[in-house]
């Protein structure tokens, strides 16, 4: 499996943060968030990874994490997304780099707790098709939302006003190579974009979407309160595991 991690965008709701760096270059605690994604698909054995950036501050990227050394890797990948198409398009330009392989892609400001390494097991036995991780949240609208009925979902709407259940539709996704001719085949939303969405919904629609529920915390981080929130949440943890070390 390689892994992608999504890190373009121009991050206008972090402004003026954003207006001198990229988002996932801002600290959360004591770390890039880029770093978190890396290490969570590190540890989960993926030494395969593409970076996806944009905007003024690529460069910033290779500076940073070079060829990844300090993750233990030997080389990371990078690409370059020109303008934002949504993530559905940055994820369209990993397909050389995925060279129909399983994937794991992860988007830049997510931040989890605790290990994906059991999910991407799950994958790897369910052979092909797709499958996310879900986690319930007290603000489903801010997010995707499944429909889930029995042990499938049905179907996921992004940012509804009425969610159908209290699960967010985080952002890690596990796909075959069907993905990017899926991606293909997909129409820009009211925003202009090539939503992610629409790709998790043709999966549901052929039957072929799994699912697991994330367990610990996990927040996202593209606002000022989510940014702070996650670095909190880091902050506790990292001392909790100091107190018991």
């Amino acid at each position: 499996m390689k892994g992608i991690v999504l890190a373009g965008g121009l991050g206008t709701r972090l402004h003026p943060l954003t207006k001198v760096t990229n988002k996932h270059l801002l600290p959360i605690y004591n770390k890039p968030m880029i770093y978190y994604p890396i290490e969570l698909m590190v540890e989960a054995g993926i030494r395969d990874i593409l970076i996806v950036t944009g905007g003024k501050n690529a460069g910033d990227f290779l500076r940073l994490l070079g060829n990844g050394r300090e993750f233990g890797l030997n080389h990371i990948n990078y690409a370059y997304q020109e303008g934002e198409g949504g993530i559905a398009a940055a994820l369209s330009l990993a397909e050389f780099f995925a060279d129909k392989n399983p994937i794991c892609v992860i988007l830049g400001d997510n931040i989890v707790q605790g290990s994906i390494s059991r999910y991407v097991e799950n994958f790897n036995e369910q052979k092909s098709g797709a499958r996310i991780l879900l986690k319930e949240v007290p603000d489903p609208q801010r997010f995707g939302v499944p429909e889930i009925r029995g042990d499938q979902i049905v179907r996921i709407d992004e940012k509804p006003e009425q969610p159908a259940s209290q699960y967010a539709v985080t952002g890690i996704y596990m796909y075959d190579a069907d993905v990017f001719e899926i991606v293909k085949t997909l129409k820009p939303s009211k925003r202009g974009e090539l939503e992610i969405t629409d790709v998790n919904n043709c999966y549901i629609n052929n039957g072929r979407m799994q699912y697991d529920i994330l367990e610990g915390w996990w927040t996202d981080a593209g606002t000022f309160e989510s940014l702070l929130h996650a670095s909190n949440l880091v902050c506790q943890t990292v001392a909790k595991m100091g107190a018991l070390g």
